[in-house]
C-alpha cells in the first residue's frame, strides 16, 4: 500500500462522513434525483433547497416528547 494512499483515504472518509452527518450531501442527492426524474425542470439553489428542507422539519416533527 502506498504511504501517501492511507492519508487520503482516512480524509476522504471523513470528509463523506461529516457530510453525512451534517446533512449537506442531501443537497447533491436531491439535485441528481431532480435533474434525473425532471432534466427540464429549474432545480432549487442550495439556499431555496434548505429553506424548504428547514420548513418541512418544523411543520414534520419526528420525534415527540410525551
Amino acid at each position: 500500500m502506498n504511504a501517501a494512499r492511507g492519508p487520503r483515504a482516512v480524509f476522504r472518509y471523513l470528509r463523506w462522513y461529516l457530510r453525512e452527518l451534517t446533512g449537506e450531501a442531501e443537497y447533491d442527492r436531491y439535485r441528481a434525483r431532480h435533474l434525473g426524474h425532471h432534466p427540464h425542470a429549474p432545480v432549487l439553489t442550495r439556499r431555496e433547497y434548505e429553506v424548504l428542507r428547514t420548513l418541512h422539519r418544523e411543520t414534520h416533527p419526528q420525534s415527540r416528547c410525551c
